[in-house]
């Protein structure tokens, strides 16, 4: 089988790239020769690199040039499958893991002035992206969805013409031996590399793009948590200043590090006791699971995939991003070292039943299904 995934550029800190690399690697031992078009991408062993990076000049010419392009080469390639990462209308499957378009700018307009709101829906750039969307999804040639959470597969289908039965939840799985709960045993280490004491309860907050990841809602509510608590943020954003001047206007400067982005993030998860992410929105963060196998017990959001593998007071809280107060009361519960290490543990449960075998062999069925039925 000649599986071609279509993903426009690699950035090694997100999450869409980390679970293309993951589910390559576990797709190692199938029967599938996979090849990857895009505009550029890190080496990946047996897999084979095909270039399609057309000239642009602003973010919708580089969206729509792009997408013009890979639907050339594709019937130039003729693979078996064409698997796309990006809202291309010329793919048999689509990966959601950028959920829905409009259903983010729904969520976005909530927190924005009249003003703001206005230019967002008359964006060129926006319209277009809700426009390649609903090409996407009402094509005729699309004949599977992948969804990371129910609440994607339940979003496509209130906005969009498409039969049901072409939409597949498959969750993100987790490399569950390099995320693990013995990666504590290095958590001093690294808490004295970034300067941070010993008996005190460390939250780590990690993703780029920190408005949506819901980065200002979480140093309002760090306010509230008591002085023993530390705060990590590792992530890109190109407007971090902006965050570093709302903490010291917190009067949280102290407590709160800014870590910038990193490749590895398992030193971050060893010097945490809570991963925090009260996201906007987002289809499912690889990062959670990341946490949760590491036996971090987990705060995140109602618009977040995620949600469906917590439980309040059980692995960690889910809460409306904007719920400023349940946000505290969650963090206010995990402060507590003895409860979060509680439910570290049952975190560590659940995270164990999305590893990447489990992945490889739901992706696997669903190639081989629809390659033996056209």
């Amino acid at each position: 089988m000649h599986l071609t995934l279509i993903r426009q550029r690699y950035n090694p800190y997100g999450g869409a790239e980390r679970f293309l690399s993951r589910a390559l690697g576990a797709l190692d031992n199938a029967d599938i020769k996979v090849s990857l078009l895009a505009r550029d991408w890190e080496p990946i062993k047996g897999i084979d690199f095909i270039l399609c990076n057309p000239f642009y000049l602003g973010r919708l010419w580089r969206d729509w040039s792009f997408a013009r392009k890979a639907c050339r080469q594709i019937k130039t390639l003729k693979p078996d499958l064409v698997q796309s990462h990006e809202r291309v209308a010329c793919c048999d499957i689509y990966r959601a893991g950028d959920g829905v378009h409009r259903v983010w700018l729904e969520q976005k307009a909530r927190n924005q002035s009249w003003l703001a709101r206005m230019h967002m829906r008359f964006s060129p750039y926006h319209i277009y992206v809700k426009r390649a969307e609903k090409r996407l999804f009402e094509n005729p040639r699309l004949r599977a969805v992948i969804c990371n959470s129910n609440m994607v597969r339940a979003e496509i289908l209130d906005h969009f013409k498409i039969d049901q039965s072409r939409i597949h939840v498959i969750y993100n799985g987790v490399d569950t031996r390099q995320f693990h709960p013995d990666i504590k045993r290095q958590k001093y280490r690294f808490r004295e590399q970034w300067d941070i004491p010993d008996m005190v309860n460390v939250f780590v907050f990690i993703g780029s793009g920190y408005e949506r990841k819901g980065l200002f809602q979480v140093l309002t509510a760090f306010k509230s948590v008591p002085e023993n608590c530390y705060l990590l943020v590792a992530g890109y954003d190109k407007n971090e200043q902006f965050y570093r001047e709302q903490a010291e206007h917190l009067g949280i400067s102290l407590r709160v590090k800014f870590l910038g982005p990193q490749k590895d993030v398992i030193p971050c998860y060893a010097a945490a006791d809570v991963f925090i992410l009260p996201t906007l929105y987002d289809p499912f963060p690889n990062v959670v699971l990341e946490a949760l196998a590491c036996g971090l017990p987990v705060i995140t959001s109602t618009k977040s995939g995620a949600a469906e593998v917590i439980t309040d007071y059980v692995n960690g809280f889910v809460c409306n991003a904007y719920d400023l107060e349940k946000l505290q009361d969650a963090m206010r519960i995990l402060s507590d070292r003895e409860v979060a290490e509680t439910m570290g543990k049952q975190a560590r449960v659940v995270a164990e039943k999305y590893d990447l075998d489990k992945m490889a062999e739901d992706l696997t069925s669903l190639y081989k299904t629809l390659v033996i039925k056209p």
